[in-house]
């Protein structure tokens, strides 16, 4: 818990404690995994269709974007080169990293984390190849049924998450619109997918403020550094739902986004984009602030 709330090197534990500096690593490495094992299934177990509903509720209340099931992106851990991995952990802004995935609700609660992956992947290629993202492919999440808007009675829209530009756009995952000589209504969108956008950007900085490990590159095996960050993930969640959210302590955060990368998306998903788009401008769905915010 000292090095995960600290970040102190393994130097500074060696002298701290009077133990090892590979004992001191060892020790890390169990009670990370033991963290992990215990807390897991209890504060980021999957979401069941009613949980869904709950969560899309509180984006309604906290974010007026209705059917949003969760929020998801990408950061980069700063780490040491790991042993014979070659540029496989390189990335574009030139260090060495793994990437967090996760998807967040409105309470600033992590839902879904993928650790470890390739620096050099970007967010959509992380997102495929996540068990998340394969489950939301083979429509395996067990999300609700597709439901109206409010204050509508059709047509039918489905739960979706919501990302960056860096994931493709599809029936269930809704992507901003290109910036580039955008219509007012979609820029009201763009607008108001950003404000749900924002929760799993606040989560990061959460995270990175409490667990102060996450300020500088991880001085850890590779193994190891994963299941830190795992740990302090479940911890996350744990001390969310314990202590309750203060503000102050999202504004800043040293993990790094992803480079957005152009990906397609399909048709279906346009649709329900441009049926978003159309009820944000209709009387049920627009706010007063909108037009001065964009």
């Amino acid at each position: 818990f000292r090095y995960l709330g600290t970040g102190q090197s393994l130097a500074s534990l060696h002298f701290a404690f009077l133990i090892g500096k590979s004992t001191a690593s060892v020790i890390i490495r169990e009670t990370c995994v033991a963290i992990w094992d215990a807390l897991h299934a209890a504060v980021m177990g999957q979401p069941h269709k009613e949980q869904w509903k709950e969560i899309a509720d509180v984006f309604q209340l906290t974010c007026q974007f209705p059917n949003c099931a969760g929020a998801i992106d990408g950061k980069h851990i700063r780490i040491k080169k790991p042993v014979r991995s070659g540029s496989q952990y390189y990335n574009y802004k030139k260090y060495f990293s793994f990437v967090l995935f996760a998807m967040c609700d409105a309470n600033y609660s992590f839902r879904y984390i993928d650790v470890g992956s390739y620096g050099s992947r970007s967010d959509s290629a992380v997102f495929a190849h996540s068990e998340f993202g394969k489950l939301l492919h083979d429509k395996a999440l067990d999300l609700p049924e597709h439901t109206a808007l409010p204050g509508t009675t059709s047509p039918a829209m489905p739960f979706v998450f919501v990302g960056d530009e860096a994931f493709a756009l599809g029936e269930n995952l809704m992507r901003p619109y290109s910036s580039r000589g955008l219509s007012l209504a979609r820029r009201v969108f763009n607008y108001r997918l950003t404000r749900v956008r924002r929760v799993v950007e606040c989560a990061f900085g959460i995270l990175a403020n409490k667990w102060r490990f996450l300020h500088t590159p991880i001085h850890l095996k590779l193994e190891t550094a994963i299941s830190a960050v795992k740990a302090a993930c479940v911890l996350h969640n744990f001390v969310r739902a314990r202590d309750g959210f203060n503000f102050e302590d999202s504004l800043t955060h040293s993990l790094h986004s992803h480079r957005p990368s152009v990906v397609r998306g399909h048709r279906q998903g346009a649709a329900v984009r441009e049926q978003f788009t159309a009820y944000f401008m209709s009387p049920h769905g627009v706010l007063p602030w909108q037009l001065d915010a964009i």
